[in-house]
């Protein structure tokens, strides 16, 4: 079984992987089958959001006096992913319910605060993996029937500890994710190589302005709300400081940063690396700012307790300062102007999960530019 493609960057030949999302999926389908069969198999083909199928080997098959049991062991390639190599489990069992429950046990995590992808008390399951389990599954089951599938992750307990999970308000394990079920190697040079190398294509095509964000959902936005094509963004991810020196050397003369909040009010502050890791302070630099607009000190704590950003918008608006949302788009495109001593002009697009939250006073001209090069 293949189920790896090799990447070249810099030089370099890079394996991707398959997500944890991919392995549940996978396991669960497996576990189905064989429930409803009676008899083992060995591997199971499942397809994937990024459009490459999987063949996954099916290990540690156990008949339950309930049901049958069964787990996918993750490749996480040539990624350094702390969970690389984890056993990621399914047990199937028969219900007297049509359809499909879905379960979870040791090593899942439950999510305990807002402002995440799932709401509190819900298991840690992403929606796209929760969609690829439900699919794979369906696919295999007839409609008269019914099961319920628990997806556990044992070694999930002790590696939730090396995570950022704890902080955001998951307990218990880790959580299920994935967005397009392949891991895709990130190498820091080989993501600041590629970053380099695409907005140098771009300038050799003769372009002078460019879209730069963090990540797929950002190409996502922009094409959704500003009909700007996802070919033309350049994905950053966190390396926005490097991203704008390249522009600067490349000779871009305008760049429209559009980001989430959560990403996007680090560089407000000062801050041009922008992984978690490295530079947490998205409540801090938002609550500065909040106080500046003369926020109530009661209410400043309810955003320092915040957990994400997204857990302070609802707050933020039940209490009338969206302005915040403009004065954080303005500061982040004056100071990214500043990082390149004001030789390229900047616009900023600021949104949520949910909606726009605003833009900077150049940005509607610079993506109208961007929108007809």
């Amino acid at each position: 079984m293949e189920n790896s493609k090799l990447v070249y960057k810099n030089g370099k030949q890079l394996r991707t992987g398959y997500t944890t999302g991919s392995c549940a999926a996978a396991a669960a389908k497996g576990a189905v089958i064989m429930l409803l069969s009676g008899e083992a198999i060995q591997e199971v083909e499942i397809d994937t959001p990024k459009g490459w199928p999987l063949t996954l080997e099916l290990k540690h098959i156990s008949w339950e006096e309930d049901g049958v049991r069964c787990c996918v062991v993750k490749d996480a390639g040539d990624d350094p992913d702390v969970t690389d190599k984890i056993e990621v489990y399914a047990k199937a069992k028969k219900t007297a319910a049509q359809g499909i429950t879905l379960s979870t046990g040791l090593g899942v995590g439950k999510v305990t605060k807002a402002g995440l992808l799932i709401p509190p008390g819900m298991p840690a399951i992403n929606p796209v993996p929760r969609s690829m389990i439900m699919k794979e599954v369906g696919e295999v089951l007839p409609e008269d029937q019914g099961v319920e599938v628990e997806i556990s992750i044992p070694q999930g307990v002790e590696i939730a500890k090396r995570t950022f999970n704890p902080r955001l308000g998951i307990e218990g394990g880790i959580s299920v994710l994935g967005t397009t079920g392949i891991v895709e190697p990130m190498s820091e040079d080989a993501l600041k190589d590629t970053v380099a190398l695409e907005l140098s294509c771009r300038k050799a095509a003769g372009q002078d302005k460019v879209l730069l964000v963090p990540g797929s959902y950002g190409e996502r936005f922009c094409q959704e709300h500003f009909s700007i094509p996802k070919e033309k963004a350049v994905k950053m991810s966190n390396y926005l400081g490097f991203a704008l020196e390249k522009c600067d050397e490349y000779g871009f003369k305008k760049v429209i940063i559009a980001g989430h909040l959560g990403k996007l009010v680090k560089p407000a502050g000062g801050i041009f690396y922008t992984h978690s890791r490295i530079s947490d302070t998205r409540m801090e630099i938002l609550t500065a700012n909040l106080a500046l607009l003369d926020m109530p000190n009661v209410h400043l704590k309810e955003i320092m307790a915040c957990i994400t950003t997204e857990e302070a918008i609802p707050i933020i608006d039940k209490l009338g300062y969206q302005e915040i949302y403009s004065v954080i788009a303005e500061k982040c495109a004056q100071r990214c102007e500043g990082y390149v001593y004001g030789h390229v002009e900047i616009g900023v697009i600021l949104f949520s999960m949910k909606r726009m939250l605003a833009k900077s006073s150049k940005a509607d001209r610079i993506l109208e530019e961007i929108r007809h090069e």
